[in-house]
């Protein structure tokens, strides 16, 4: 595995990294479950791609946590230093697929509307798959890491043309979700750059993502 990979290295105790992780996703699955009804009674597909990257969020979270936990624990640098090569690709695999698809699936709540053949969804899906076995074959996580953000200045530019033409109060949502993602893109593949603000990031994380939870609750309540 190339040395590129090795910015996956642990900074911070096993104790903050799971609390970190645990909190982060038991928001994303409270918003996907509390959300679940507002969809069936309105069938709103941007409802629907919304929800399900907050669980992919969770599920890609979880398989961070995973691997955090098992770096720390054996004072690694990278999962393939002390798991076989095939047990921590498709760890890693499952983590940077699912990370993806949650950005993907955001960035469909947004445009669905122009998919009038939900062609859109699946060659998302093909383009994670594709984009994440090259990753990883290459060693080259700048790949992945270009794509995401990418990914994430695209959206922000149809927040801001969305939030323009004011449709929905949840665009705050997403911008919050992005300075998030961009906080965790950094502390896992680059921790160096950040190692010494890696607590306070959590913390912002987590602030973060009580405020979504709030938002999203009270734009529930109010329906």
């Amino acid at each position: 595995m190339s040395p590129r990979f090795q910015g996956m290295m642990p900074q911070l105790g096993i104790g903050t990294e799971l609390i970190y992780a645990f909190v982060i996703i038991l928001c994303c699955l409270i918003i996907y479950f509390a959300t679940k009804e507002l969809y069936n009674i309105t069938k709103h597909q941007g409802i629907r791609y919304f929800r399900l990257s907050f669980l992919f969020f969770a599920i890609a979270l979880f398989f961070r946590s995973f691997i955090k936990f098992v770096l720390i624990l054996f004072n690694s640098r990278t999962l393939f230093d002390i798991a076989p090569r095939a047990f921590a690709g498709v760890t890693t695999f499952i983590f940077m697929y699912f990370s993806l698809i949650a950005i993907f699936y955001l960035l469909y709540s947004l445009i669905w509307k122009k998919d009038k053949k939900n062609l859109g969804i699946y060659l998302m899906h093909l383009l994670a798959l594709v984009i994440t076995i090259i990753t990883i074959l290459l060693g080259n996580i700048l790949i992945y890491i270009i794509l995401n953000v990418l990914i994430l200045i695209l959206i922000l530019y149809l927040i801001y043309q969305k939030k323009s033409k004011k449709k929905s109060g949840l665009y705050f949502i997403y911008l919050l979700l992005l300075v998030f993602w961009i906080f965790n893109i950094l502390d896992i593949f680059i921790p160096n750059f950040l190692q010494s603000l890696q607590l306070i990031i959590y913390f912002v994380s987590i602030g973060i993502f009580f405020v979504i939870l709030y938002r999203v609750l009270t734009k529930i309540g109010s329906k």
